[in-house]
């Protein structure tokens, strides 16, 4: 099983896998709105109308693992991620990114180390993982790490499909 197989559901709760963007870059976030870092969402949605035309597409993930700050439902995150920072990127289903609960897909990519060589558990929100448009993970962007950050532009740029 590739990254692409992986069953994930919308936010809407449809049935959609990564493999509905294969052959684009697709950088991987887990997002909350409660959080410090939640104004990442302008630099996120920025990526995506920057780079959506030349193929890569930013899905959020929604979790609400960290300090319990993503405690709304489906359409409560819809209503403010689209109010409160004009999201257009498609979003996943709340899921657990660590634990026993821990979510295939993050199984997966909490095996790739990030620059400095260390792999595992999520940190805290908005943790960022690229994803080549063949499916394999290029790139892991810790937390603190902004979304126009030179790492991160530079990283998508590399991997966006001819």
């Amino acid at each position: 099983m590739t990254l692409h197989d992986i069953p994930l559901k919308t936010l809407d709760g449809e049935p959609t896998s990564l493999g509905a963007y294969a052959g684009r870059a697709v950088l991987v976030v887990n997002v909350a709105s409660k959080c410090g870092l939640t104004p990442q969402y302008t630099g996120l949605e920025a990526l995506q109308q920057e780079y959506a035309d030349r193929g890569l597409t930013v899905v959020g993930v929604p979790c609400n693992q960290f300090g319990g700050q993503e405690p709304g439902s489906a359409e409560e995150i819809k209503t403010f991620c689209s109010t409160s920072y004009g999201v257009t990127f498609p979003m996943t289903e709340k899921v657990e990114v660590n634990g026993e609960g821990r979510h295939p897909l993050y199984t997966e990519l909490t095996q790739h180390a990030d620059a400095d060589g260390e792999a595992g558990d999520i940190q805290w929100n908005f943790e960022k993982f690229l994803i080549s448009p063949s499916g394999e993970v290029v790139g892991r962007f810790r937390p603190r790490t902004e979304p126009q950050a030179p790492e991160v532009t530079q990283a998508i740029e590399a991997n966006l499909p001819e």
